[in-house]
């Protein structure tokens, strides 16, 4: 029997895919098992286009036998078989596709799929064998053959006995490594492990004997170890079931046997597209945020299926990151798979996916807002930092998508809303968004530059996530109004000439002011912004003071500083005080110039560069 080789150029490629190309060993069977399901399909479409063959379902499935003394895995199925020359096309040139071929030939239409359509696959199993043997009878054809190969030195073939049409392919497999341990594809719950995981929605049964325990007949409480043939797939996912068969508790059985999280999910989205491209899709808002969900271990993505096989555990591409947090599974038939099923070719049809599901994701979270408020204010109190940064990122490429998906705390109706409810009430003459930053809704409540804007009946958006005012600074206006920070050192609300007038006669003071505060602040000005309060500090230009202090909280500190004006209440005793100092005493207009400054500043929560001095100061006054 003669040894024919690959040729150069599959031999290299044989290399490549054992040592390179699968990752994950397990996989082998995975791609075998397609194969095997593809042989069926094509029984299927003769028995659709040939009278004289009739299909029953029950006489085609895939059969796994373990053979742990001859270390011995086989994958069998009743399909349509290879003849001759079939062996040496499909697996005598790596690459080669039998299933493409056969698509093409039989000008196989949309809705019917077949899965192997590039002949990597089968290859995969030289990851874990020593010996690859394929025994199989081709429909139609009296003769059996056998294919035989050890790898990259070449194969062999010659006739064969099988009695019925179909394919054997047996694995011998290699001896374990100080790395890896070849066994495990011997134990039955491995097996059956690799079977659920990816293959479980398979249309036709997967057998497999298992070992179990049971009571010895006549016996009450001795047992014996019996094996009985059982189907380890499903078989039929949920997905591809009627969305009126299947009610709350089957979508979140679903949830909870994918592991997608432990609590019940917030809102699952059923989806069943057949357009320019199909597919199916479970998705899932989970009912609580993932403890990780906000480090940098946390990885997005959706289980991607081609025909109920798995392709990728996480396809991230599928998910733009600022809906990250949904779980779910999406299977197409459309799909276009490069090299192996591993490595997704990103092609228009994923892109088109992708595109629908933002859509329908976003739409379904409009819905929630409208329609039930409760549960969407637990979805953003979970989530509504990944939108706002999602906002943010990309130079604010997707802020049409997610603005009416906001939330903000409002100063008046002392609760979240949502712009587009605080632009409906605005006051006819009202130019401006306001918002106010800090820590939290209590802090800003207190802060002088609110109470003024208060003062004026206009309503205030609390933001008190680190990433709020970024994104507010990248959305610039909602519904043609601008936003305003009350911290703005032009919010055009008090009244302009009294100010000025009152900064024309007190030019050398300020002056003097400024220059004790060199290098602190960019301007001193006396204000009526301010009621009861005697000091704050505004700022000017695109650096609030609040992003200041999360920049400088970051790890890389860019050490960068916003515009800071400090502002005096004109109104106020220190005025006063100020003026006598200036006209009496220089040292006590120092030390109240740096302790109107050291208070504005833990107004606005920043650090006091000297707190040594600062108390110091304080006992001097007193």
């Amino acid at each position: 029997m003669e040894k024919k080789e690959f040729r150069a150029e599959s031999k290299r490629l044989l290399d490549l895919m054992i040592n390179s190309i699968y990752t994950n060993k397990e996989i082998f069977l995975r791609e075998l098992i397609s194969n095997a399901s593809d042989a069926i399909d094509k029984m299927y479409y003769k028995a659709l286009t040939d009278e004289s063959l009739s299909f029953n379902k029950e006489d085609y499935f895939i059969r796994i036998n373990v053979d742990k003394e001859n270390r011995t895995l086989t994958v069998s199925d009743t399909g349509i078989g290879m003849t001759k020359e079939e062996l040496e096309d499909n697996l005598g040139i790596i690459a080669q596709s039998g299933s493409f071929d056969f698509k093409k030939e039989n000008e196989v239409k949309d809705g019917f799929d077949i899965i192997g359509q590039f002949g990597v696959g089968f290859y995969s199993a030289f990851m874990v064998s020593d010996k690859v043997t394929v025994i199989t009878k081709a429909y139609g054809d009296s003769n059996a053959y056998k294919w035989e190969s050890e790898g990259a030195d070449g194969y062999t073939i010659d006739l064969a006995e099988k009695e019925h049409t179909g394919t054997d392919i047996i694995l011998k497999l290699k001896e374990n490594t100080e790395d890896e341990s070849y066994d495990e594809y011997l134990e039955e719950y491995r097996l059956q492990g690799i079977i659920k995981r990816y293959s479980d929605f398979i249309r036709y049964p997967i057998k497999m004997d298992i070992t179990s325990n049971k009571l010895k007949e006549g016996s009450e409480d001795e047992y014996e170890e019996v094996k009985e043939e059982k189907t380890i797939n499903s078989m039929i996912p949920i997905w591809r079931k009627n969305k009126n068969e299947l009610t709350d508790e089957d979508y979140e059985k679903f949830y909870s046997e994918k592991h997608f999280g432990f609590e019940k999910p917030l809102k699952y989205i059923h989806m069943s597209v057949d357009g320019v491209i199909r597919y199916d899709a479970i998705l899932y808002i989970p009912g609580e945020t993932p403890y990780d969900f906000y480090t940098k271990e946390y990885e997005k993505g959706l289980e991607l299926y081609s025909s109920g096989v798995l392709i990728m555990n996480k396809c991230a591409d599928l998910l733009p990151d600022y809906f990250g947090f949904v779980k779910g599974i999406v299977d197409s038939e459309d799909l276009s798979l490069n090299i192996s099923r591993e490595m997704l070719q990103h092609d228009r049809q994923l892109k088109l996916i992708a595109k629908k599901i933002r859509e329908k994701i976003k739409d379904e979270l409009l819905n929630l807002l409208k329609n039930d408020r409760e549960k969407y204010e637990k979805f953003f109190e979970n989530f509504g930092k990944q939108l706002k940064f999602g906002v943010y990122s990309e130079f604010g490429m997707n802020r049409d998508i997610l603005e009416d998906l906001l939330l903000f705390y409002s100063s008046n109706e002392k609760k979240l809303i949502t712009l587009e409810e605080y632009v409906d009430r605005m006051k006819e003459d009202q130019k401006y968004i306001y918002y106010a930053t800090g820590e939290s809704i209590q802090r800003i409540d207190k802060l002088p530059q609110v109470d003024f804007v208060k003062e004026k009946d206009y309503e205030i958006l609390y933001l008190t996530d680190d990433v709020d005012e970024f994104a507010i600074k990248v959305l610039t206006k909602y519904k043609e109004k601008e936003f305003k920070s009350v911290s703005s050192s032009d919010l055009e609300l008090d009244n302009e000439s009294e100010k000025e007038e009152k900064q024309d006669d007190d030019e050398e003071l300020i002056n003097s002011m400024k220059k004790i505060l060199s290098g602190k602040v960019k301007d001193v000005r006396f204000t009526k912004k301010l009621k009861d309060h005697p000091v704050y500090l505004a700022s000017e230009g695109d650096l609030s003071i609040e992003m200041e202090k999360v920049l400088n909280q970051m790890p890389n500190n860019p050490n960068l500083k916003a515009e800071k004006i400090l502002e005096i209440n004109a109104n106020h005793n220190v005025y006063n005080r100020l003026k006598s100092a200036f006209e009496n005493d220089e040292d006590n207009l120092e030390l109240y110039t740096n302790l109107l400054y050291n208070q504005a500043l833990l107004i606005e929560g920043l650090p006091i560069e000297d707190p040594v001095e600062f108390t110091n100061n304080i006992w001097k006054l007193l």
